[in-house]
């Protein structure tokens, strides 16, 4: 192809990705020069990362911003000069391979970037987060990296080496076993860091376990909260060797903290039992200082954590990530409870709302669809949980047939001609080894404990024959994944713009005595889940005030939740783990 005829096929290509990019960001782009440049191509939906960005773009001068858009397949990056932008275009346009599957990116300018409220920040710290610089001087870092030889030392994990001192922290269960101490203690070598820490801050800690982390440039650790019931508050953290950026998150809140070398780290308060920290595993950090982009490139570092173990249980008041209060709430609902939890606060209400409840379950979800419809002529499937019986019929050359627990959405599934009887999901009245499919769409999320919750997938294998899939839907805890929100949360207009669909309009989760015992937090509708177990208001119209609000219990799901459940199951294949829409997905095989 000739010099003109690739120039033809360019613009084409750009005046296309011109429209596509005003359709998705309502932004004109052109090829009018200015200091913003738009990746016409390439975003945080195929792939593009900010630091993929920063490695190549900031070769041609001082980059004043980098903007990613949740969902879409366009970028944006803004410099300093005008004359930086123009070297990086020409250098750049329909050359660089940096899109999906290693293709190249095709840029256009643009007179301003679009207007985001971001979840991601420089400019704050956590509640109860403390960053103290420089607190050792190089001499101390010294002496301090001595007390570990990680040359000579084999402990190693996936992302970093680890020695303990005092108690081990147990990483497979993110937890110590408090009655089997160490024989090795926390080194005398360390002491001066609490004198320190006293007479210049007037913090009182005297930690007795310790854990010493050996990162090499590029690893990092995955998002966690530091077990509640394992430790007291705080967790100190001492950075050695070289500075890294730490990560923050709270529900749809993202802070991004630098923890600069021989600075000491106070985790506690809201901080420490509330927020998950982790560090993103990359060669280098793309940091954000004083209006522009800066590249901090990671080198060799060792971090000594220190933490005082805790006797007894936990009793803050973040009970959302609290496995103490977690403890307490399950070991209340035990079976009989469960089932009278479950009798007035799921059956009951379902018998109430059926109608209404119908009324608002028109549509099929795609991918249950997709599931549905895959099956052969002649094949069997059982939607357990059926509700109105929206899946029931969408694969005309199989015979299926549902069942639900309300008689209510029965009788909806017969006035509609469907196959359904009325049955629970912890018994279901069917033989075993007859269906070749079966979905649970919605349904084990209404049981009130986890032996329950796994009767219920045991019951859906057992009637499906060896080789037959199972589909199982059940409500995430997280309504809002890799930045972009549920449609559940959609469903208010005032989140779809909004930054922190947690604290929208202030609400605190009030909580209702549901049993002798037991007490569960009312969720607010169309909000971040603060707790595993809630009761979920449905509002009937046309009703008087106080008759028209019911109470259904959910227990929502962590992410890898579900999965590790089906995986207790020896029969079970997982084959697929999914999101979908403020979801968690399986798909299981029996085998």
């Amino acid at each position: 192809m000739n010099s003109a005829a690739k120039t033809k096929k360019l613009e084409r290509k750009l005046k296309k990705l011109q429209h596509t990019v005003l359709r998705e960001t309502g932004m004109s782009c052109d090829l009018t020069p200015t200091k913003n440049i738009v990746i016409c191509n390439a975003g945080l939906v195929n792939g593009l990362s900010e630091e993929a960005i920063y490695k190549h773009f900031s070769q041609h001068g001082i980059l004043e911003n980098i903007l990613l858009l949740p969902g879409k397949s366009c970028s944006f990056v803004s410099y300093t000069k005008l004359q930086s932008a123009c070297n990086a275009f020409e250098t750049f346009n329909g050359k660089l391979n940096i899109a999906q599957d290693n293709k190249p990116v095709y840029l256009l300018y643009t007179s301003s970037l679009p207007v985001v409220e971001t979840s991601k920040t420089w400019k704050n710290l956590p509640p109860g987060l403390l960053i103290l610089e420089d607190f050792v001087t190089d001499e101390e870092e010294t002496e301090l990296l001595k007390l570990c030889d990680f040359e000579k030392d084999s402990n190693g994990m996936k992302n970093r080496q680890v020695k303990h001192y005092g108690y081990e922290f147990r990483y497979d269960t993110n937890n110590v076993d408090k009655d089997k101490p160490l024989n090795e203690a926390i080194p005398d070598a360390c002491n001066f860091l609490w004198n320190r820490l006293s007479n210049t801050y007037g913090l009182d800690f005297h930690p007795d376990q310790l854990t010493v982390n050996h990162y090499s440039a590029g690893q990092g650790i995955p998002h966690h909260v530091d077990t509640h019931s394992a430790f007291e508050d705080p967790i100190v953290s001492l950075s050695l060797q070289s500075s890294v950026v730490m990560e923050f998150k709270l529900d749809n809140q993202h802070l991004c903290v630098l923890l600069p070398r021989k600075s000491l780290a106070v985790i506690s308060g809201e901080s420490r039992y509330d927020w998950t920290h982790g560090i993103t595993p990359r060669k280098f950090d793309v940091v954000y200082t004083n209006n522009n982009f800066t590249a901090l490139e990671r080198a060799t570092r060792t971090s000594f954590t220190f933490r005082k173990i805790l006797q007894g249980e936990c009793r803050c008041s973040y009970k959302s990530k609290c496995d103490s209060y977690s403890k307490q709430v399950n070991a209340s609902i035990e079976n009989d409870a469960a089932s009278r939890l479950e009798k007035l606060h799921v059956h009951e209400v379902y018998e109430n709302i059926a109608s209404h409840f119908s009324d608002t379950r028109h549509k099929p979800w795609p991918n249950v669809l997709e599931f549905v419809q895959s099956f052969d002529t002649g094949s069997i499937l059982v939607d357990i949980g059926c509700g109105n019986g929206k899946y029931l019929g969408q694969n005309t050359s199989s015979f299926s047939v549902g069942c639900d627990q309300s008689t209510g959405l029965i009788n909806v599934c017969k006035d509609r001609g469907f196959e359904v009887f009325t049955g629970n999901c912890l018994s279901v009245p069917l033989r075993d080894d007859i269906a070749d499919g079966v979905i649970s769409i919605a349904v084990i999320h209404h049981l009130a404990n986890e032996d329950r919750r796994l009767q219920a997938i045991k019951e859906m294998v057992r009637v499906l024959r060896v080789g037959g899939q199972a589909l199982v839907y059940v409500w995430a805890k997280d309504q809002c994944k890799n930045e972009e929100k549920s449609s559940y949360i959609k469903q208010d207009r005032r989140n779809r713009k909004c930054k922190d669909i947690t604290s929208r309009d202030g609400a605190v989760d009030n909580e209702v005595s549901v049993l002798q015992g037991v007490s569960l937090p009312v969720h607010t509708n169309r909000t971040q889940f603060k707790h595993n177990d809630v009761l979920v208001p449905w509002k009937l119209k046309g009703r008087s005030e106080s008759d028209n609000v019911f109470l259904r219990f959910y227990h929502v799901f962590q992410e890898n939740e579900l999965p590790g459940m089906c995986r207790e199951l020896s029969n079970v294949e997982v084959v697929k783990s999914y999101y979908d829409q403020g979801n968690w997905c399986v798909i299981l095989r029996k085998v």
